[in-house]
C-alpha cells in the first residue's frame, strides 16, 4: 500500500515552536480534507505504521503523519525542557496553521490515539476554529485512575495464571502512586509489557518487541537517523512529560467542544481502560458526538479492526465534509 503513487506525497521539515519537525503528507487530490494523525506515547511515532497499513485513507483525505517534538525525525536539537503539554499543543496549532496555509484549507480533522487523544482534546479546546472534527481511540479520561485500573487488571491476570514472577515484578514497580510507577519510566514500561502479555494492550497479546520495536526497525518509511531519534526520544519524552500529563482528568474538563467529537473505543482496552469511557462520554457537549465500540479490539482498534475503523472514520468525517467543506 505504501508503494502507491499519490498526487501528494511529500516529507517535510516544518519549523514549529523554533524546532524543525518531520511531517509526511499523502493524498490523491488537493481538494480532499486534511486528516492530521496524532500519535501516542508521548514519544512513540506512528508514521511508519500509517505508511505501511493505512494509506487507503489517502484516497479520501490528505493524510498527515507527524513526529511530535522530541522523537523520530523531530528528536534532533530538541531541548528536553521544551517537552511540555503546553508546548506540544502550541506546536500542533502551528502545524495546523502551516497545513491550512500550504493546502488552502480553513480547518483540519484530527485523529488521535492514546496520548494523542489527550493532545487532540486540548487542541480542540484551545483552537476551536481550526478543527473540523475529532476522533479519539484509546481515549485518555483520568490518568491516575487509568493507571490504578491498568495495574490491577494486570495483577489479577498474573494471579489467575499463577505467574509468581510476574506478580513479584508488578509488586516491585507498583501499585502506582498518583499514576506513577517506581521508577517512573522503567516501571511504566515493565507494567505495559506485562499488560501486553495478558491481552490488555492487544487482543493478539503481541509482545512489546514484536508489536512496537520490530515494525520500527523494519520500516522503509523511517530513515536510519529517524529510527535512532525514535529509540532515543521515546524514553526522554515519557520521563519529561509523564509526571504532568498523568494528572489530567477530563471528567473535570475540558469536555465542551465547538466541533463534533467522536470516540472509537476498543471494548477490551486495559491500557486506557474502557471502563472509564462511558462516564466521560456522558458529560461531553458538542454539536455532534458518538461513542462507537470495537468489540474485538483493545488499545488499538485502528490496527485490530482496521476496515471497520476506517469505514466509520470516513462515515463521520466525510459526512461532515459534505455539510460544510473545510
Amino acid at each position: 500500500m505504501s508503494e502507491k503513487l499519490f498526487t501528494i506525497d511529500c516529507k517535510e521539515q516544518v519549523e514549529l515552536g523554533g524546532l524543525l519537525q518531520t511531517v509526511h503528507l499523502w493524498g490523491s487530490s488537493p481538494a480532499n480534507p486534511v486528516l492530521l494523525i496524532l500519535h501516542g506515547g508521548p514519544g512513540i511515532p506512528n508514521r511508519h505504521g500509517i505508511a505501511a497499513h493505512h494509506l487507503d485513507l489517502a484516497e479520501d483525505f490528505i493524510v498527515v503523519a507527524w513526529d511530535q517534538r522530541g522523537t523520530g525525525g523531530s528528536y534532533f536539537n530538541c531541548p528536553p525542557e521544551t517537552l511540555t503539554l503546553d508546548r506540544l499543543v502550541e506546536d500542533c496549532g502551528e502545524l495546523i496553521d502551516w497545513l491550512c496555509s500550504t493546502l488552502g484549507k480553513k480547518k483540519v480533522y484530527l485523529l488521535g490515539g492514546s496520548w494523542g487523544t489527550e493532545l487532540g482534546t486540548f487542541v480542540c479546546d484551545r483552537y476551536p476554529d481550526k478543527v473540523a472534527g475529532y476522533i479519539g481511540y484509546g481515549q485518555v479520561v483520568d490518568g491516575v485512575e487509568n493507571e490504578n485500573r491498568s495495574w490491577s487488571y494486570t495483577m489479577d491476570k498474573a494471579i489467575e495464571a499463577g505467574k509468581l514472577k510476574d506478580i513479584a515484578t508488578l509488586n516491585r514497580v507498583g501499585p502506582p502512586v498518583e499514576g506513577q510507577y517506581e521508577p517512573v519510566f522503567e516501571g511504566l514500561m515493565t507494567q505495559r509489557k506485562l499488560l501486553s502479555k495478558y491481552g490488555g494492550h492487544s487482543v493478539k497479546k503481541t509482545g512489546y518487541f514484536k508489536g512496537t520495536v520490530l515494525p520500527i526497525l523494519k520500516s522503509k518509511e523511517l530513515s536510519l537517523k529517524e529510527k535512532w531519534g525514535t529509540a532515543q526520544g521515546y524514553s526522554i519524552c515519557l520521563m519529561q512529560m509523564w509526571p504532568t500529563i498523568v494528572h489530567y482528568n477530563f471528567l473535570e474538563g475540558p469536555h465542551t467542544f465547538a466541533m463534533p467529537y467522536y470516540i472509537f473505543q476498543g471494548r477490551l482496552d486495559q491500557n486506557t481502560p474502557s471502563s472509564l469511557i462511558q462516564a466521560y462520554y456522558d458529560v461531553i457537549e458538542a454539536p455532534d458526538k458518538d461513542l462507537i465500540w470495537f468489540e474485538h479490539s483493545a488499545h488499538g482498534p485502528l490496527g485490530e479492526e482496521p476496515e471497520k475503523f476506517k469505514q466509520a472514520l470516513r462515515d463521520k468525517f466525510l459526512t461532515l465534509e459534505r455539510k460544510e467543506p473545510t
